[in-house]
C-alpha cells in the first residue's frame, strides 16, 4: 500500500507563487490601461479644443441652394452664421431649427465639409391657395394642403393662385390644419390640372365645389376681368371641366349672340346653363344681316 504524498510544509509552493504574481500582473496591466485612457482622452479633448478654437477652421464659404422667394443673407442671419465661427464647433442641428423656423421653409439640411466649407440646402413652400376664413387672415397653403404662413399680399408675390373659401381651421396633435371631405374635394381639384385660369374657389358642404374662372367659355367676353361661375360637386372634376369646354364650343357655334353666365355640372347627366344676350354683339348680328 502506496504512502500519502504530504507537501513539505518548509517549501514554498510554487503554484500559489504563480497566482500571485499572475494577480499582481492583471492589477498592473488594468492600471496600465487606465491610465492609457485617461491620458488618451486628456489629449483627445486637448486636440478638440486646439481644433474647435483654430482660426484654421473658421468658415470660409456658406453655399445655400434651393432658395427662390427667400433671401440666401436672410437665412444666413436667421442661423446667425459669420465667417468668424469655427465649422467644426457650430451646431448643425441648431442651424436646421433655426432656418425652418423661416415660414417660407420647409425643410432644411446642413452640412460641413472639410474645406470649411458650410453646405445648405433648403426647400421652400410651394403655394397652391389662399385660404379665405371669416373673421381671421387669410392664409397660404402648401401643395400638401398645409397651412404655413398667414398671406401678406404686400410682401408674399404669388401669382396665378386662387382663393379658396368655405373651409374653418381645425386642430389636431396640437397643430392648426384643414380636413374633412369638402377640403379634400378642393384639393383633388387644386391638383388635378392647370389653375391658371381660377380666380376663386367656394366650398359648400352640400353643393361642393364651385369655381370663379376666367372667362374663357365666350368668345366675346362682357369684360377682360369677367369670370363664369361653374358648380362642380365633390368628384370626376377632369370629365366635367372638359364638358363645360364642349358646352362652351356648342353655344359659340349655335348661338352666338349669347353668353355663358354660369354652368351647373355638380351632376354630368344633367347640366343647367345659365345665358344672357350680348347687346353689342346681338347688334351687329342684325346689322350685318
Amino acid at each position: 500500500m502506496s504512502k500519502k504524498i504530504q507537501p513539505n510544509r518548509y517549501k514554498p509552493d510554487s503554484q500559489k507563487g504563480r497566482e500571485s504574481e499572475s494577480g499582481i500582473f492583471v492589477c498592473l496591466k488594468s492600471l496600465m490601461t487606465f491610465v492609457f485612457i485617461c491620458v488618451l482622452s486628456l489629449a483627445s479633448i486637448f486636440l478638440y479644443d486646439v481644433i474647435t478654437q483654430s482660426v484654421f477652421f473658421n468658415i470660409k464659404k456658406i453655399e445655400i441652394t434651393g432658395t427662390k422667394r427667400v433671401l440666401k443673407e436672410e437665412l444666413i442671419k436667421l442661423a446667425d452664421l459669420d465667417f468668424e465661427k469655427n465649422i467644426l464647433r457650430i451646431n448643425l442641428f441648431s442651424i436646421e431649427k433655426h432656418i425652418i423656423s423661416h415660414p417660407w421653409i420647409q425643410s432644411a439640411l446642413v452640412k460641413r465639409n472639410l474645406d470649411s466649407v458650410l453646405s445648405i440646402s433648403v426647400i421652400e413652400h410651394e403655394p397652391l391657395a389662399i385660404v379665405k376664413i371669416e373673421n381671421l387672415t387669410d392664409i397660404l397653403i402648401n401643395s400638401l394642403g398645409k397651412p404655413f404662413k398667414e398671406y401678406d399680399p404686400l410682401k408674399d408675390q404669388v401669382k396665378d393662385i386662387p382663393f379658396v373659401t368655405g373651409i374653418d381651421l381645425a386642430i389636431a396633435n396640437d397643430q392648426f390644419l384643414f380636413n374633412g371631405l369638402l377640403f379634400d374635394s378642393i384639393m383633388n381639384f387644386l391638383q388635378s390640372g392647370d389653375c391658371g385660369n381660377i380666380r376663386q374657389i367656394n366650398g359648400n358642404k352640400n353643393t361642393g365645389v364651385t369655381i370663379e374662372t376666367r372667362d374663357i367659355y365666350n368668345r366675346f367676353p362682357l369684360s377682360e376681368k369677367g369670370t363664369v361661375q361653374v358648380k362642380l360637386g365633390f368628384h370626376n372634376f377632369k370629365a366635367k371641366l372638359n364638358k363645360a369646354k364642349h358646352i362652351s364650343e356648342y353655344i359659340d357655334k349655335n348661338f352666338p349672340e349669347k353668353i355663358i353666365c354660369s354652368m351647373d355640372l355638380f351632376n354630368i347627366e344633367k347640366v343647367f346653363i345659365k345665358t344672357k344676350l350680348n347687346n353689342a354683339l346681338h347688334n351687329d348680328l342684325e346689322k350685318g344681316a
